[in-house]
């Protein structure tokens, strides 16, 4: 027998205590439909905002496990956080009213109930479910292969976060989280020596998507996020070419992410020649986007022979942050590809572009992707010298 506490209480058998205690446990618990259907809408991971854990292993060593724990919004109990006794006991245990949150998520919000207040966790609920239901209703042909391109520049490395690749290339889904990585910061040489290892190590990644079967019928896509030296960016776009379907995407300096933002006005481009040359064949481009590039700037090879043409902004003067949209890229694109096209026209027989870029990654990217090698001349790339205050012939593409 068990006897409660007071001096006029009754005793208490053990089946009552059970019975008690059970009573007690429906409270708690839920019932298995509303438990399914919590764990598929949370996708097994953790419906605060910001964390996503799986919850179905172990988060270091990847044992299978259930992980989870049934938070309730409002408590159960009348004493708990957020408890609210107006409202009707089957509403406790709905579906509505429970997260699927880590155990750490689940004692940072019962530990700090004016924090995270019932509006506010109905709030991470309903965004982390919208976007399981939207990620899963996804169909297969919206599958893209991440391609990475990293490098020094002014002796720093930018990140490239798989999160925020992840949201940039919505609505498409990577295929995995790594895709291929075409790293060269780990190069130790200097000047032409690292450019021609770095071009080798693109040519050999850019490889492997073929390998992998991206020469197949079956549809492909490519997702570019690349930055480096320019040159370098244009070699991989020409190492890309056509074959594949791709989009490349652009780090902003505001933000520092590399989702498209929207835009009201797109850029508008405008080709135009800046200077008249005596030879036919002797052509230069400067492509005055990121900045200005100035004709007396060209180096001294660059003499009275060549007509030089520059493509620039039309409604803005070219600045490093002109570049916002897809829009923005997909102008570009068309205004290089009628660009390409007038020189050849207007140069017959022109076999080499000596090109002068001012422009940002996803741009350097197009102009070696849209070449069109039996109809457009070889590039001759040069890069702006620091050291010199001028520009140095630093490869060809072709």
């Amino acid at each position: 027998m068990l006897w409660s506490m007071g001096a006029k209480t009754k005793p208490l058998s053990l089946t009552k205590v059970a019975q008690t205690r059970s009573a007690v446990e429906r409270v708690r618990q839920t019932e298995r439909p509303t438990e399914i259907q919590l764990f598929v809408r949370a996708s097994g991971r953790c419906e605060f905002a910001g964390c996503n854990e799986f919850l179905l292993e172990h988060h270091l060593t990847l044992t299978p496990g259930n992980f989870a724990q049934q938070a309730h919004i409002v408590a159960f109990s009348r004493r708990g956080p957020r408890a609210n006794a107006k409202l009707p006991a089957a509403y406790i245990n709905s579906l509505s009213n429970l997260m699927l949150l880590c155990p750490g998520c689940h004692k940072l919000i019962d530990d700090n109930p004016r924090l995270y207040t019932v509006a506010r966790l109905k709030e991470d609920k309903a965004a982390h479910e919208d976007r399981i239901h939207h990620l899963t209703g996804i169909s297969s042909n919206l599958k893209t292969t991440i391609v990475q391109l990293k490098a020094r520049i002014a002796g720093r490395t930018v990140s490239m976060p798989f999160s925020q690749i992840a949201k940039a290339v919505e609505p498409r889904y990577p295929i995995d989280r790594k895709g291929i990585v075409i790293d060269l910061t780990g190069i130790n040489a200097n000047g032409a020596d690292f450019i021609a290892v770095a071009r080798e190590e693109i040519v050999r990644k850019i490889g492997q998507l073929s390998a992998a079967g991206l020469d197949t019928d079956e549809p492909r896509h490519l997702s570019v996020f690349a930055m480096g030296p320019i040159p370098l960016l244009m070699c991989l776009g020409r190492e890309l070419s056509d074959k594949v379907e791709s989009d490349v995407f652009q780090r902003h300096r505001d933000t520092e992410k590399w989702t498209w933002k929207t835009s009201d006005a797109a850029a508008e481009y405008v080709l135009k020649a800046i200077r008249l040359g005596t030879e036919q064949t002797s052509v230069a481009l400067c492509l005055s986007l990121s900045g200005k590039i100035h004709a007396e700037a060209l180096p001294t090879a660059i003499d009275e022979r060549f007509t030089v043409y520059e493509l620039t902004l039309g409604n803005k003067q070219p600045n490093p942050a002109f570049l916002n949209s897809r829009a923005d890229l997909t102008g570009f694109r068309m205004a290089y590809q009628k660009a390409l096209r007038t020189i050849g026209s207007q140069h017959s027989g022109v076999s080499e572009l000596h090109l002068f870029p001012a422009i940002p990654a996803p741009v350097a990217v197009l102009c070696g992707r849209e070449l069109l090698p039996k109809i457009d001349p070889k590039l001759l790339v040069y890069d702006a010298d620091k050291a010199t205050d001028g520009f140095t012939l630093v490869l060809t593409v072709n």
